[in-house]
């Protein structure tokens, strides 16, 4: 088992790793719309939180020697479904082809109040 870790998506902000590396699978923790270089949450609608999201677990799965390609399944925290289409149209656009499983759900509070967090597990 290995911790993953990169300057290019942000610091943990609690007792857990970016992303664990196990039995040729990688286990990436939620990613939230944090910038990694200020550690502040992004300005912007869903869109640019998902974007920012997307942007730093891609960072995450390439530090682990993966990508967003090799992605079997991702959860998808939202603080308000009204907001699905704008995120998924988003996703879309990072995922292209590549269809991993998905699980879609409402939360009633995220981590610095964000409007998105999405975690993923993926082939290493």
């Amino acid at each position: 088992m290995e911790s993953i870790h990169t300057d290019h998506a942000p610091e943990a902000i609690g007792p857990y790793s970016q992303a664990i590396k196990a039995n040729g699978m990688v286990f990436a923790s939620g990613q939230i719309p944090l910038d990694p270089a200020t550690m502040q949450v992004v300005a912007g609608d869903i869109r640019a939180q998902t974007e920012r999201v997307l942007k730093n677990m891609k960072a995450v799965l390439e530090a682990a020697g993966s990508s967003i390609e090799k992605t079997v399944k991702t959860t998808v925290y939202l603080a308000d479904m009204n907001e699905f289409t704008a995120m998924n149209e988003v996703y879309a656009e990072f995922f292209g082809t590549a269809r991993p499983a998905r699980a879609t759900v409402q939360v009633s509070r995220l981590p610095r109040d964000v409007k998105v967090e999405i975690d993923v597990i993926a082939l290493a």
